[in-house]
């Protein structure tokens, strides 16, 4: 008999969904949640499970126990800021429930098997990769031993099978639309940038960019982008409409939406017949034509990763992008009426004072509408991560504080990592609070009374957050 599985986002810091994403891992400065998609998806495929996502739906850790005893399987995503967190989590489940199976999932797992599962001892196993048709396996009864893409213990011993195949055929795979419906409340997600209630899914794996820092391409997605046929995309576009009526923006959170610009024009075809208001992430390489099918069939906005102002560091990265593309891309977005949400990274290899100065002026030149500034963190698993150990660039395997806010983990010759940290406000200060950015937030309050009391909100979480990454920085000098 199947077992019934409960998957996980466990219980984090406030306003930090726990996923970690490839560029930001930590508390956001404004209450913001990512849809657990990864969860879902392998939800989708275990009949009689159910999906918690702890974090936006305010679940403590006790209610998690409790519900735990209906369940012969518990799946907890994990990630390395996380991770203590989770393994104390997992304790507790097996303390109050002992014949429960507990496993966990996610980019940490994948990077550090052994280390995992040497520190979470109440974990009976953790996978490797992409984990879909792997928790598939082991609900189903197959032995640990037979199963592909898992560690596990076995007489006192880390055992560590074979890698899973890639999933090629992305259409394979069951729709979260259900996941979504049945155990998810849509209007709990907040993103700063995007129409609330909006809701996010995934039409492909993986991203053919070799970006050293990005987490998730590195890990249990890929480097090759996999992908679901136009026509099944829209055709669960059209019923996402019919089943989430009150949604207002659709997202596409593929690590590159636009990597195959052909397909993002078919696409974005199919989502102009049904009327939809959307948004995608994007790299600023994508042509004006592209760019002009998709605003013509509805989108929005694009989020794009800039990571710097300078294009030694972007070699530095292999970015593959320069700072004269991302002009381009820019000015073809504003040309059109494509709202842009970049995003930065303080602290890659090559970093200095005068780069991040750079950089900062470098943002004021194109003027996103809004942005998000964070550190480089050297995620286990990452070209970058081997980068800094090589080097000795890494000086704390700690990623965030106690109370979740980011901290710098990197520190070179002549930048140091408190340094990296401070520059993150400086970075919003002096973009935010220039005439053109102040005008754009009154405009959308005046014209827009719901968004007037979001953005009243967004702003006192903002400084509040601000204020304590201040108590963070004087906690760190006085305990040194």
């Amino acid at each position: 008999m199947e077992k019934r599985v409960l998957f996980l986002n466990p219980p984090s810091y406030e306003g930090f969904d726990g996923g970690a994403g490839s560029r930001y891992q930590a508390k956001r400065e404004v209450r913001s949640f990512w849809y657990p998609t990864w969860l879902a998806q392998a939800a989708a495929l275990c009949p009689g499970s159910r999906l918690i996502d702890a974090p936006p739906h305010d679940i403590s850790p006790e209610k998690v126990i409790e519900i735990a005893k209906d369940f012969e399987m518990v799946v907890i995503f994990t990630s390395t800021p996380g991770f203590k967190n989770d393994s104390l989590l997992a304790s507790n489940i097996k303390d109050a429930h002992p014949n429960i199976v507990i496993g966990m999932v996610g980019p940490h797992t994948t990077a550090l098997p052994e280390e995992s599962l040497s520190y979470a001892k109440a974990v009976d196993f953790v996978t490797i990769g992409e984990f879909d048709y792997t928790i598939l396996d082991i609900a189903k009864g197959v032995p640990f031993s037979e199963v592909k893409g898992i560690a596990y213990r076995k007489d006192g011993h880390i055992i560590v099978n074979p890698k899973r195949e890639w999933i090629t055929d992305m259409d394979s795979l069951p729709s979260v639309l259900d996941v979504y419906k049945r155990d998810l409340v849509i209007e709990n997600y907040f993103i700063g940038y995007l129409l609330h209630p909006y809701l996010s899914l995934y039409t492909g794996r993986g991203c053919p960019g070799r970006c050293t820092f990005c987490l998730w391409p590195q890990t249990i997605a890929g480097r090759r982008y996999r992908k679901r046929s136009v026509n099944v995309v829209v055709e669960e576009m059209k019923r996402a409409k019919e089943m989430f009526p009150q949604v207002k923006e659709f997202f596409f959170d593929d690590d590159t939406f636009t990597a195959d610009f052909k397909r993002a024009e078919e696409i974005a075809k199919g989502l102009g017949k049904l009327g939809i208001t959307w948004s995608c992430s994007s790299r600023a390489n994508v042509p004006e034509k592209t760019l002009a099918i998709m605003k013509e069939n509805g989108l929005r906005l694009v989020m794009v990763g800039i990571e710097s102002g300078n294009d030694q560091i972007l070699k530095n990265i292999k970015k593959g992008i320069t700072t004269s593309q991302i002009r381009k891309f820019m000015k073809t977005c504003r040309k059109l009426g494509i709202m842009t949400h970049a995003t930065f990274v303080l602290g890659l290899p090559g970093e200095t004072k005068e780069t991040i100065e750079q950089t900062i002026r470098f943002a004021q030149e194109i003027d996103p509408d809004t942005l998000q500034v964070s550190i480089a963190t050297p995620y286990p698993g990452t070209e970058l991560y081997e980068e800094a150990k090589r080097n000795g660039w890494l000086v704390s395997t700690d990623f965030v504080t106690e109370s979740g806010i980011q901290q710098a983990a990197l520190e070179y010759e002549n930048l140091s990592a408190q340094e990296i940290f401070d520059y993150v406000e400086i970075f919003y200060n002096r973009f935010y609070f220039r005439p053109r950015p102040i005008l754009r937030i009154i405009k959308t309050m005046i014209t827009d009374l719901d968004m007037c009391k979001r953005r009243l909100r967004e702003a006192k979480e903002f400084f509040e957050f601000m204020r304590k990454r201040k108590r963070a920085r004087r906690m760190k000098k006085y305990a040194t």
